[in-house]
């Protein structure tokens, strides 16, 4: 059979791909959250704009804490997943901590509150 007749037979996975550099500085976390707020919005995917964006604020946040540079976000869509990446530079991987409940804190806590949102995560290094 010949391949453009064949590939019109198979279900088509509809992708959607967009990337995004944001600065080094206080202004990736917002930037960053409203990127991805705007792409979820833009393909009527509006009950995964807060989750996904939180959790896309707490990585750019430890990206911007624990690191130097820039940060580069991917957002990937298809008809049945919403892939957000969070790429920095630094060779070292992030750690979790396990927060305790009865300790008061203000940091410490943003890997935990991924992992909570997320159907899943990850690190990935190179």
């Amino acid at each position: 059979m010949d391949p453009a007749r064949r590939a019109a037979h198979r279900t088509a996975q509809l992708t959607h791909e967009y990337s995004l550099f944001a600065p080094g500085d206080a202004t990736a976390p917002r930037v960053c959250r409203d990127f991805v707020r705007a792409v979820l919005f833009t393909h009527d995917r509006e009950p995964f704009v807060m989750p996904a964006a939180l959790c896309t604020s707490e990585l750019v946040t430890n990206v911007h804490l624990h690191t130097k540079g820039t940060t580069m976000l991917r957002v990937r869509l298809t008809t049945a997943r919403i892939h957000v990446s969070v790429f920095d530079e630094s060779p070292d991987p992030p750690v979790l901590a396990h927060p305790v409940a009865a300790v008061p804190a203000c940091w410490g806590r943003g890997l935990a509150l991924v992992a909570e949102m997320a159907d899943g995560w990850g690190v990935v290094g190179e």
